[in-house]
């Protein structure tokens, strides 16, 4: 079997190992295609070393078959189409017994606080496995996580037909909120510096605006009559955008955190006030949104074209990694069985 390993100091390299029989609640799936994401960056960037046990295997963005199946994982058998679910939590603390396991405090992410996606035989609990349909190929079904990730965030912004929606960020989790929002009924413009980026997400048929090089709160002011947006996304991570979110949302407008601050970042609270607007986080997903995923990409709402530019043999990790970094990709899947190519 072989992976693609962080060893430490930004590198990732292609590795020959083993893995164990499941256990009696484990299956093992053979993967087919795994994603790569800023998360998976962040790993190989040296960022999480203090969470991550090194060498370490990430990836969790992913679709496959079932290989092998443990004794009392019942309802699953050998060829069994799947992608994975990548949280476990531990069911007993207050916001699991609240119905918010995916926040769980203990919760454990498949691909970071255990191995990962990306290699060919992986290890799992059956109770993450999520059934897939036929009609669904496994290479668009490797979008499935990402999609989930898209559909809480809007979700969580209970947006209503008709809603003006400013995302701040077009990268893979802003184009796919944007792509979400819109099947939803909303109006959507989005806001990103990359030129390559806004000509593909314009091309979608999307509002698109620099916010590097224009007023995006006049921008906005005139896209929405002088309203404001009803919603606003929060998705490129950056210092500058937390600060214009403020600016961008109507009275009793809604902003949602979906981008990771590692650092404490300045809110105008002042506006906040001003406006009552509403400010949420938005952290991974509950399996209601992997189903709607699942339905979202099986029915073409979310096509596997307007979001993957890059597929990589497993052996191309690295170079996939570095695509990501340069920013020159949207999204890159790895193609885990395939030859190099």
């Amino acid at each position: 079997m072989k992976a693609a390993t962080y060893t430490g100091n930004r590198h990732i390299t292609t590795m020959d190992g083993e893995i164990t029989a499941p256990a009696p609640n484990e299956v093992v799936v053979d993967v087919a295609f795994c994603g790569l994401c800023g998360t998976d960056l962040h790993i190989v960037d040296g960022n999480m070393d203090t969470r991550v046990d090194i060498p370490h295997v990430p990836g969790h963005e992913m679709s496959g078959t079932i290989s092998e199946v443990g004794a009392e994982a019942t309802g699953w058998a050998v060829g069994d189409r799947v992608t994975v679910m990548p949280l476990h939590w531990d069911g007993t603390c207050p916001a699991c017994l609240d119905g918010n396991q995916h926040i769980c405090p203990q919760l454990d992410f498949l691909g970071v606080d255990v191995p990962g996606a990306l290699q060919q035989r992986w290890r799992v609990p059956a109770a993450t496995l999520v059934r897939l349909p036929d009609e669904l190929d496994l290479q668009t079904a490797a979008l499935i996580e990402p999609t989930a990730v898209a559909v809480h965030d809007v979700r969580r912004a209970e947006l209503q037909v008709g809603d003006h929606v400013v995302v701040q960020g077009g990268g893979p989790i802003g184009l796919l909120i944007a792509i979400v929002a819109r099947h939803a009924g909303a109006s959507v413009l989005v806001a990103e510096v990359d030129p390559a980026r806004r000509q593909r997400i314009e091309d979608l048929g999307f509002a698109v605006a620099d916010p590097g090089t224009s007023d995006l709160a006049s921008v906005v002011d005139a896209w929405t009559n002088g309203v404001g947006a009803d919603v606003v996304f929060e998705v490129s991570g950056a210092e500058t955008a937390v600060r214009q979110a403020t600016a961008l949302a109507k009275v009793r407008g809604t902003i949602v955190i979906v981008a990771i601050h590692p650092q404490a970042q300045p809110v105008d609270l002042q506006r906040v006030f001003w406006r009552e607007l509403r400010i949420l986080g938005a952290r991974v997903y509950r399996r209601s949104d992997f189903e709607r995923a699942v339905t979202l990409l099986e029915t073409g709402v979310v096509k596997v074209d307007s979001v993957v530019t890059n597929v990589l043999s497993l052996d191309r990790t690295g170079e996939a990694v570095e695509l990501l970094r340069s920013g020159s990709a949207m999204k890159v899947l790895i193609d885990v069985q395939g030859a190099q190519k």
